[in-house]
């Protein structure tokens, strides 16, 4: 992505937090507002181009960002640890704080959200605690509950990271990069998070979703979209041969095309009633 970052302040749990952002196609105000969520490594810089990609197939807006911990948003404290909780978090208390600072009203013009992998999760989380302001979700290999061979990945990844050169490979994305790093492979591979699981949390969500899984995907399996597919019987799936965890960046022309397919026939063109002035981005 070309264009500069843009960072506002939240207010998070009582404390100010950073948050790195972008805005893509914002002039196209009267479209769709598409938001990405990365991956439980990612950032705002490590979708690359792809987020620019799609929404100009689409013909619609898009909203890239850095969960704090990731990118350059506010770094996670040292010594802290994310609680079990920790997607929920970011779907009920970060995301609407950054819309809300953003002067975005989803209840007027209801979100499209993008997420991949732990972003993916909190796409879900979101859809399904604030219905009313999301109009369909596109998630990338997403997890919904933990699987043994997203454990084995996860240990795999921390001897990567601690002995290999993983970690001067995310500082390229990351101003923190152990923020990033620690925050994510302490919580996955805490032995209490092996319970956890949003798969019934989620079915109450019934708002189109297009679930896309790599078969080769080291992270996670089949059964993950299977799982969503049982509780909510309007996914639609695209499976995809040659693909890894990051089907943006193994698969990117499936993947555009699915997703712009998808778009054309769940985008109904109308903005709420009151979707007008200030409720309308600028």
């Amino acid at each position: 992505m070309n264009q500069t970052s843009q960072f506002v302040q939240i207010d998070w749990s009582g404390q100010l937090t950073r948050i790195e952002y972008q805005w893509l196609a914002p002039e196209l105000a009267q479209q769709p507002l598409m938001v990405f969520l990365h991956e439980g490594l990612g950032s705002l810089a490590m979708w690359k181009d792809f987020p620019q990609q799609l929404c100009q197939h689409l013909g619609c807006r898009g909203l890239v960002y850095s969960r704090p911990g990731y990118g350059r948003s506010t770094p996670r404290a040292q010594g802290h640890r994310w609680g079990l909780d920790f997607m929920h978090r970011q779907a009920d208390q970060v995301l609407p704080a950054l819309l809300k600072a953003l002067a975005v009203n989803p209840a007027a013009q209801p979100l499209w959200l993008f997420g991949h992998s732990d972003g993916a999760s909190i796409a879900l989380l979101h859809a399904a605690h604030s219905p009313d302001t999301v109009a369909a979700c596109i998630v990338l290999a997403p997890h919904i509950l933990v699987e043994d061979l997203t454990i084995a990945k996860i240990v795999q990844t921390r001897s990567a990271y601690v002995d290999g050169d993983f970690r001067q490979r995310l500082a390229r994305y990351h101003d923190d990069p152990d923020s990033a790093f620690w925050g994510w492979n302490q919580i996955w591979l805490r032995p209490s998070f092996r319970a956890w699981s949003i798969a019934d949390e989620i079915a109450t969500i019934d708002c189109p979703v297009l679930a896309v899984q790599g078969l080769d995907d080291p992270y996670g399996s089949m059964k993950q979209i299977n799982g969503i597919t049982r509780r909510m019987p309007q996914t639609e799936v695209l499976k995809l041969p040659d693909c890894g965890h990051s089907a943006q960046r193994d698969q990117p022309e499936a993947l555009l095309a699915a997703a712009t397919e998808f778009f054309h026939r769940h985008h109904t063109g109308h903005l709420r009633p009151s979707a007008t002035g200030s409720d309308a981005l600028s």
